[in-house]
C-alpha cells in the first residue's frame, strides 16, 4: 500500500527458546525451520545483548540517544548462515513523573516502535520522548527504535540509482491512455529487474514474516522476556504476525491504524480498498477548503474546489512550476494531506497562491528534494520488496486494468498512481510467501490495544475491525469522524488517555470504546508565510 512521510502524531515536530508454537510452527509444517531458527537466533541475541554507545556523528543524535546493532539471520531456515545487522536506538526511561517532580517512576522495560511502510525507519522514534504527550510513557519505558531489515543502515535494499528515482516533473493522468499504460508497464518491469540485479539472491528474504522474526530477536537482545511493542500502519501487520507466531512472548501491544490482516486482502485487495478510501478523504479535504472559501478562494463547494485543483493540474501539465512541479508532484503533495489533516492549511494555501500567480509555496511543498533521493529510493525499494514477496499478485496486467479502470470511475484521486507504485509486483522475480492467517485463540495472547480513526484512508477502518475480530481479547478504541493516519500520542486527549492507561497500568475498556474527533485545523491565509508547514521527517509519523 502507498507509503507516506513520517509523522509525529503529537504535533508538528519532526517520530531463549520458544515456550509455545502455533499450528503453523509444528514440525513439518510451513515455517517450522524458520521458527526453530528464530529460537536459535533469539538465544544467541540474548547472550550477546546490545552494546549501546554514543551515536555516530553522522547520526547527529542528542546526548541522551544511544545506538547499537543486533545481528539477525538473513534466512531464518539457516540461522548459522549469513547475518545482517539491524541498527537500534534507545533513550532510557527518565523515571521522572511530568505531573509530580518528586515522584520517581519505576521502569517497565523497553517499548519498541515501528512506524510502518514497509520501508519506514523507526530509528528516530526515541526522540518522541521530548514531546509533552509522550513524557509519561518515556518516564516508565526505554524508548527503542530501529531500522528494519533493508532500511537505512540495516543491510539496505536498492532497486535503482537514486539519481533516477522520483524524476520530476511528471504526469499523473486519472484516466491514462493505452500508450501511457504501456510506458508504465515497461517501467514496472525494469524496476523489478533492477531490484533483482542490485539486491541479488538476498531479495527473497525481505518479508513481513522475517520482520516479525527480527522483532523477536530484538526482544531477546534487549533482555526482555516479553515484548512491549507499538506498531503503526504496516507495523500493525507484522506486529499481528508476531502475536500469531509468538503469543507467549507478548507483554503489551498497541496497533495504531491497523492494516486489514485477512490473507485474501494481502496485498492487492488492500491497495484497491485504500484507493477507494482516499477518495472519501479527498472529499473531506475539499469540503474543508470550501468551508474556508473566504480565505482561499478555491470554491464554495467541494465540486468547485475540484475544479480549481483540476485547473492547476492542467496548467502544471502544460508548464511545470519552476520546472519541477508537474501533476504527479501536485497529486503527491495533496495525497500527504489525505494522511494528515495538519497539512490541510498549507496545501490549500499553496494551491490558492499558485492559481493567483505565485508558484513559490507549491514549489516548496511539492517540489523534489534531491538531498533525500537516496533515502526515498531505499524506502521505496523495501516497500516493493516486502509487499511483492509477501503474497501472490495478479501477473496479467489485464486484471489490474479491469479492476482499476472500474475503480477510477468513482475514485480517481489515487487509483492509478497506486497502481504504478505496486505494478512491479506483477513481474516480480523472487518467490512469494505463503500468507499466514493472523489469529489467536482465547487466552493465548494478553490483551492488546487497537487504535483507529474512522475515516483513515491509508488503512481503512474495516482493517481495524478485522484485526479486532482475529486477536482474541483485543480492545478497539475508535476516533469517530476523523481521518488522521496514526492517532497515538496525537491531539486527541481521549485517545491518549486510553494509550497511557494501557501502557502504564495495563488498564483497558471491556471490548470497545470511542472518542470524539480532534478539532479540525484552522485555515492559513494565502499570503501568510509566518506559519511553518508540519515537517515531513519526524520521530513517529506512520508510513504506508
Amino acid at each position: 500500500m502507498r507509503a507516506a512521510a513520517f509523522y509525529s502524531a503529537a504535533g508538528s515536530l519532526l517520530l531463549t527458546t520458544l515456550a509455545t508454537a502455533p499450528a503453523t510452527g509444528l514440525p513439518g509444517a510451513p515455517g517450522a525451520a524458520e521458527l526453530r531458527g528464530t529460537a536459535v537466533a533469539a538465544a544467541r541475541a540474548a547472550a550477546a545483548g546490545v552494546d549501546f554507545g554514543k551515536c555516530s556523528q553522522a547520526q547527529d543524535m542528542p546526548g541522551s540517544m544511544q545506538c547499537g546493532t543486533v545481528s539477525v539471520p538473513l534466512d531464518y531456515a539457516h540461522p548459522g548462515g549469513k547475518q545482517i545487522r539491524l541498527t537500534v536506538s534507545r533513550v532510557r526511561a527518565t523515571h521522572k513523573d511530568p505531573r509530580n517532580s518528586k515522584r520517581r517512576v519505576p521502569r517497565q522495560g523497553a517499548l519498541v516502535y515501528n512506524p510502518g511502510g514497509p520501508g519506514g525507519d523507526g530509528f528516530y522514534f526515541p526522540l518522541i520522548g521530548l514531546l509533552p504527550e509522550w513524557k509519561r510513557i518515556g518516564s516508565a519505558y526505554d524508548l527503542v527504535g530501529y531500522s528494519p531489515r533493508g532500511v537505512g543502515r540495516s543491510a539496505p535494499v536498492s532497486c535503482q540509482d537514486p539519481k533516477h528515482f522520483g524524476k520530476a516533473p511528471s504526469q499523473s493522468p486519472t484516466h491514462p491512455s493505452e500508450s501511457y499504460k504501456r510506458e508504465r508497464i515497461a517501467q514496472a518491469k525494469a524496476y523489478a529487474r533492477g531490484c533483482a540485479q542490485r539486491t541479488g539472491s538476498s531479495l527473497r528474504y525481505y518479508t513481513s514474516l522475517n520482520n516479525a522474526r527480527d522483532l523477536d530477536v530484538l526482544r531477546a537482545a534487549l533482555g526482555e522476556d516479553r515484548l512491549t511493542f507499538m506498531g503503526a500502519s504496516y507495523g500493525t501487520y507484522f506486529g499481528a504476525l508476531y502475536a500469531t507466531l509468538f503469543p507467549s512472548h507478548v507483554r503489551r501491544m498497541v496497533f495504531d491504524s491497523a492494516v486489514n490482516p485477512d490473507p485474501e486482502q494481502i496485498w492487492y485487495r488492500n491497495n484497491l480498498d485504500q484507493s477507494a478510501a482516499f477518495e472519501g478523504r479527498w472529499t473531506d479535504f475539499r469540503e474543508w477548503m470550501a468551508e474556508h472559501d473566504e480565505v482561499y478562494g478555491l470554491g464554495a463547494t467541494a465540486e468547485a474546489v475540484q475544479g480549481s485543483y483540476d485547473k492547476a493540474a492542467a496548467q502544471l501539465a502544460a508548464e511545470p512550476a519552476g520546472g519541477k512541479v508537474g501533476p504527479a508532484q501536485l497529486q503527491g503533495a495533496f495525497l500527504t494531506a489525505g494522511y494528515y489533516d495538519d497539512y490541510w492549511p498549507h496545501r490549500a494555501q499553496a494551491l490558492s497562491a499558485y492559481l493567483k500567480g505565485d508558484p513559490k509555496p507549491l514549489i516548496q511543498q511539492a517540489g523534489p528534494h534531491p538531498e533525500a533521493a537516496a533515502e526515498a529510493e531505499n524506502s521505496n525499494a523495501v516497500y516493493t520488496a516486502v509487499e511483492c514477496n509477501d503474497a501472490s499478485w495478479p501477473t496479467d496486467f489485464k486484471v489490474w486494468d479491469r479492476d482499476n479502470t472500474r475503480l477510477a470511475r468513482v475514485a480517481p484521486f489515487e487509483t492509478w498512481d497506486n497502481v504504478w507504485m505496486n505494478l512491479p509486483c506483477a513481474y516480480w522475480p523472487a518467490p512469494r510467501q505463503q500468507v499466514v492467517d493472523v489469529r489467536t485463540a482465547p487466552g493465548e495472547l494478553p490483551s492488546t490495544l487497537i487504535l483507529a480513526a474512522e475515516r483513515d484512508a491509508a488503512t481503512p477502518y474495516d482493517g481495524a475491525l478485522e484485526l479486532h475480530r482475529r486477536l482474541s481479547g483485543s480492545v478497539l478504541v475508535t476516533e469517530r469522524d476523523a481521518g488522521t493516519h496514526g492517532i497515538a500520542g496525537g491531539p486527541n486527549r481521549c485517545v491518549n488517555g486510553y494509550l497511557d492507561a494501557y501502557l502504564l497500568e495495563g488498564r483497558l475498556p471491556v471490548r470497545r470504546a470511542a472518542c470524539a474527533p480532534h478539532k479540525e485545523p484552522q485555515p492559513i491565509a494565502a499570503d501568510d508565510r509566518t506559519k511553518d508547514e508540519p515537517q515531513a521527517k519526524s520521530a513517529a509519523r506512520p508510513t504506508r
